[in-house]
């Protein structure tokens, strides 16, 4: 499995931490201390399709990968447009991409899962060229008169395009689950079936906070090491580890107990907030067009999130 193509989307509107003074009790100093995030991009008129749509293209393009060489399109996505079908059969008819799609809900590692199964297709000979798009808007499942969550929340939309090379260029993942929805979930709602009961469903997203910190530090670190060590290689041999931008925090203190330079952990929080599954491939982008990322770089990946999912992939671009 080689990245030959990346791709990204934004929404157009901009919400600054001074935005959200307006109507939060809360400061640009206390959202920047807690969070380091200083802005966010919030879907208004666009819809998550259409921001998934633009990152494929883009990862396509850049790929120089014609529609008719692909044959996979896989879609991480938590909240989409509608509840059924899901927003890869959009993207697709958008695209004019008649293949098999196939649509993942992993939270926040959703992306990883993602690059997990493309990896497994790949490998298997059931595919050569698969498009991953992670098309995400936490802030429709953000209470927006909860200062401490939703001030972590913006919107946005990462693709890649993978080929099968030989050798593969995902050198080893960990993908797994610590089953735990209290921390961290929104329920649907309850609908109005007559013979159905169901009590306080529905709402906005949950979180604890403190034990979401504690998983994400814990997991992320523990991840990291596993895919080193199963490759055989050095946490110091690595030449960058791109993590879940979820909380600048948690980036500082699993950068800490890496033990590890902190120029090689890049972000983008501080300009996106948590983009969800979309943080890891937006920031792909970001590095491949800025020129950070280059060919035979070893690059390590990280993300947790609700269920508890978690896990991490070792690769070399």
């Amino acid at each position: 499995m080689k990245i030959i193509g990346t791709g990204s989307a934004l929404p157009e509107q901009i919400v600054t931490n001074e935005d959200l003074t307006k109507f939060l009790d809360t400061s640009d100093e206390w959202i920047v201390s807690h969070t380091g995030i200083r802005e966010r991009r919030v879907l208004d008129r666009e819809s998550v399709n259409d921001i998934g749509t633009l990152a494929a293209r883009r990862a396509l393009e850049d790929a120089g990968l014609a529609l008719e060489e692909l044959d996979l399109l896989i879609c991480s996505n938590v909240a989409s447009d509608y509840f059924t079908p899901g927003p890869a059969c959009f993207i697709a008819g958008a695209l004019g991409f008649s293949g098999q799609t196939l649509d993942i809900n992993g939270a926040c590692t959703g992306f990883l899962q993602a690059l997990d199964i493309a990896d497994a297709y790949l490998r298997a000979g059931k595919a050569r060229n698969v498009l991953i798009v992670a098309a995400e808007k936490p802030s429709y499942l953000a209470d927006w008169t909860d200062r401490a969550t939703c001030v972590l929340f913006g919107d946005g939309a990462g693709a890649v395009v993978l080929q099968n090379s030989e050798p593969s260029g995902c050198i080893a993942t960990c993908i797994a689950t610590q089953p735990n929805e209290d921390f961290l979930n929104m329920p649907t709602p309850a609908g109005n079936c007559p013979f159905t009961h169901r009590e306080g469903a529905g709402g906005y997203l949950r979180m604890n906070g403190q034990e979401v910190y504690r998983f994400a530090v814990s997991s992320c670190v523990r991840d990291l090491r596993a895919v080193c060590e199963k490759a055989d290689v050095s946490l110091e041999a690595v030449d960058w580890f791109l993590l879940h931008q979820a909380n600048q925090r948690i980036l500082n203190a699993a950068q800490t107990r890496l033990k590890q330079p902190k120029e090689k952990f890049p972000g983008n929080i501080e300009r996106l907030g948590n983009t969800s599954s979309a943080c890891i491939p937006l920031l792909l982008d970001e590095m491949r067009r800025d020129g950070r990322l280059r060919e035979g770089q070893l690059v390590a990946l990280s993300a947790f999130g609700a269920g508890l999912t978690h896990g991490a992939a070792l690769l070399r671009i």
